[in-house]
């Protein structure tokens, strides 16, 4: 009996590691974007409504050999084009927001001062359960260690649960758009084979007139 009870812990204890292992996961990392001197380089990223939105960026020192850094402007627009950033002429910078429209959010960045070598930032994009302060939220509710863990844990199913749910509803809007363009296309089909048929049908009359006015047939 007192085997199988530790057995049973031992279990239990694995599955625990695992999943503080995963929680222990970095669900963000920063990318580095490499940014020419002239033109925009340009990221985004698909996000449902209602998600918490955490970015900080900073050019990176490369090169410069004792010259000041080299100076970007940043805008990020939403999916229907409102503008929920803009910083011009800046080293560095960073903005949050929660999101009100489903779709792709675009974050771009420009050189200002006149690199012919270009230049690179820094980009640390953070959405959802990522974004979360979990410092915050140990001190405020009094929690740690384990229960800390396991507070990470559903918070991470509920945002994949939610993030499932918002791909189901896309792929149920795409469902819907791809049946009624076939269906517009079934119907401008139909018709083009009417005009065609008509067309075909007139010819012949024409010509059975035209060969019958000559006494051709």
């Amino acid at each position: 009996m007192a085997k199988g009870f530790n057995g049973t812990r031992i279990v239990l204890s694995i599955l625990l590691l695992c999943f503080t292992s995963l929680i222990n996961i970095p669900q963000t990392n920063a990318i580095w974007l490499s940014i020419p001197s002239s033109g925009t380089k340009c990221v985004s990223q698909d996000i449902q409504t209602h998600v918490v939105v955490l970015a900080n960026y900073y050019v990176v020192a490369d090169n410069i050999q004792g010259h000041p850094l080299p100076t970007i402007s940043a805008k990020v627009t939403s999916p229907y084009g409102n503008n929920l950033h803009n910083n011009e002429n800046v080293t560095q910078g960073q903005f949050a927001f929660t999101t009100t429209e489903s779709g792709s959010y675009v974050a771009c960045f420009w050189m200002n001062s006149k690199n012919l070598a270009g230049s690179s930032i820094s980009l640390e994009w953070k959405t959802g359960i990522s974004a979360k302060d979990w410092d915050s939220v140990a001190k405020k509710e009094k929690i740690e260690g384990v229960e800390l863990e396991l507070r990470k844990l559903d918070g991470a199913v509920q945002a994949i649960h939610e993030n499932l749910l918002y791909l189901k509803n896309r792929e149920a809007e795409m469902r819907e758009v791809s049946e009624a363009t076939n269906g517009r296309v079934a119907w401008f089909s139909i018709m083009s084979l009417g005009v065609c048929v008509s067309v075909s049908v007139l010819q012949l009359l024409y010509l059975r007139r035209y060969f019958r006015k000559k006494k051709l047939i």
